[in-house]
């Protein structure tokens, strides 16, 4: 669906692939009231609203920010790792917990690796988001054995349907997307999890404001 996108900066993890360092290595953007980005919001023709990062649920004014976004008509999802519970009023709860392929062993000497490690995923924290809300679980994935540590968390949380486990190929490239695309689109045939792509980068390339 065409969604207007609230990318709060700021995170607690460290992915190695992550392609937003402006939210996460390198925190930065200017600082926007609430009645700023409900006035932005209304210039495009959605009623859909994904609140994203970095990680929104450690923004200050997320529940005000949510609140607002309801009263106005807005369908609102947020999308998180799934490390912090907070009770915020939304649609969907986007939740995508990083697998071991996120933790930077080697960037910046591996200064970030052990703090990431501890905190990427947080099995009572997705459990109680799942519990609460109507939700989804996305996962990133760079090789097949990806899938073995999946089916390991799902057996650890409750009644989790797979039609609502979504598959994303990590890359920034076309390129790099299609060729995993294909070998994961086969193994989510194979477990019964949806696949999705990264249909911003295949439209505009990887680049902000898309």
């Amino acid at each position: 669906m065409p969604s207007v996108f609230i990318r709060t900066a700021g995170c607690n993890l460290r992915c190695v692939w992550c392609d937003t360092p402006y939210t996460s290595w390198q925190p930065a953007g200017a600082s926007w009231s609430i009645r700023t980005i409900l006035a932005e919001i209304q210039k495009h023709p959605t009623e859909f609203v994904v609140v994203t990062g970095g990680e929104p649920i450690l923004a200050p004014e997320i529940e005000a920010l949510c609140r607002e976004l309801k009263e106005s008509g807005r369908h609102i999802t947020i999308e998180t790792a799934g490390t912090i519970f907070k009770s915020i009023g939304c649609d969907l709860m986007s939740v995508s917990p990083k697998l071991a392929n996120s933790t930077p062993w080697r960037r910046q000497g591996g200064k970030f690796a052990l703090p990431h490690e501890k905190q990427r995923l947080n099995l009572p924290v997705i459990q109680k988001f799942l519990d609460n809300y109507d939700y989804q679980l996305k996962f990133v994935v760079a090789e097949k054995k990806d899938f073995a540590e999946i089916a390991e968390i799902l057996e650890q949380l409750k009644t989790v349907e797979r039609s609502r486990v979504l598959i994303m190929a990590e890359g920034r490239t076309t390129a790099r997307l299609r060729a995993r695309g294909r070998w994961i689109a086969e193994l989510c045939k194979r477990y019964g999890y949806r696949f999705t792509p990264r249909l911003h980068i295949e439209l505009y390339g990887n680049r902000r404001g898309t």
